[in-house]
């Protein structure tokens, strides 16, 4: 089967899914608030406004070190980064899988690394080190460049996908409890406390803007909490053991995969994760070709777009670079 379509398959078997996923984890669209307004279309609108402004950017002599974060979406970012650096003609190192994004985000400002994809609510929370998200996609993403302009981090066009924390249960346990929200979740919590116990990985556990956060939002905490490794924690949470529900990511494939049902954050407690690429403006100034080369990459990574890259990898078994490089290839950003 050709790559094109073995990608329009997985769009059929996923397309349903993903209509729930995206609207329980943040709205009727792809940004991360159900009392968001379309705020994705301003962002959608700036990359489209340069979509074409990357052919013909020449790199030549140009070296960059590209870095990520461990999980697939990342590693797939990072490749995809790597790859369109190549083809433009840079050198390129490659530091990507980095573990945790404390670790990514000091690589770059201590300049280990020159660029790699970070979201703008982990910007705006984790390393800035603001307790309230700002409501709306672009006025976060605003917010967030804004703020960073002052490390001397560029934040270039984000791409219009919200990679938002939620908290998952298997479908059959969200219907037999009668659980759909995260309010639904801290009730049942209150009258049986035994059966509320989660599983989630290290980062996600001790995050402001992870689990702590969010059972000082709504009021409630987990009887048992068990660390794993991100991977497992689908697993667990559709095998239900050893925890009931689990951390998730909102693009994350395995939630369609594994029938899992998300939470619907009625709060609104988690900010916007809109990922965009970020670059150290030394750099920048240095190749200012980087933004043009990188605004119609950001523009192609919608919601649909991610959660089939992901699931090529969490489902299908293929290697990030593979996928990324038939990535480019399909949307015409390489090798024209």
């Amino acid at each position: 089967m050709s790559w094109s379509n073995h990608r329009m398959s997985r769009h059929i078997a996923l397309a349903g899914g993903l209509a729930l996923v995206i609207t329980a984890c943040g709205g009727g669209d792809s940004s991360p608030s159900p009392s968001a307004d379309e705020p994705t279309t301003e962002v959608s609108a700036t990359a489209a406004a340069s979509a074409s402004a990357g052919a013909g950017i020449d790199l030549a002599g140009a070296e960059f070190t590209v870095g990520s974060k461990e999980f697939t979406e990342q590693l797939i970012l990072g490749q995809i980064t790597i790859q369109l650096l190549e083809d433009a003609g840079a050198t390129v190192t490659d530091e990507t899988g980095l573990v945790g994004s404390s670790v990514v985000r000091e690589a770059l400002t201590q300049g280990d690394i020159d660029m790699y994809w970070e979201y703008t609510g982990t910007g705006w929370i984790t390393h800035q080190g603001n307790d309230t998200p700002i409501a709306g996609a672009q006025e976060q993403f605003d917010a967030v460049k804004e703020a960073d302009a002052a490390n001397d981090i560029a934040w270039l066009d984000p791409a219009p996908f919200n990679n938002t924390y939620a908290i998952a249960v298997a479908s059959e346990t969200a219907t037999e409890l009668e659980i759909a929200t995260m309010s639904d979740l801290a009730a049942y919590a209150a009258e049986n406390p035994e059966g509320a116990t989660v599983c989630g990985a290290s980062e996600f556990l001790n995050r402001d803007d992870g689990l702590p956060g969010l059972e000082e939002a709504y009021g409630f905490e987990f009887s048992e909490v068990s660390e794993q490794e991100l991977g497992l924690v689908y697993t667990s949470t559709d095998a239900g053991d050893p925890c009931v529900f689990g951390e998730a990511f909102a693009t994350d494939s395995r939630i369609v995969a594994l029938d899992l049902t998300v939470l619907e954050d009625d709060l609104e407690f988690h900010p916007t994760y809109l990922p965009a690429l970020n670059v150290r403006q030394e750099v920048l100034d240095e190749n200012p070709g980087l933004a043009d080369l990188f605004a119609p990459v950001a523009e192609a990574l919608d919601d649909e777009t991610m959660l089939d890259l992901n699931a090529q990898v969490d489902v299908d078994g293929e290697e990030p670079a593979d996928v990324a490089e038939a990535f480019l290839t399909e949307n015409g950003l390489v090798g024209g």
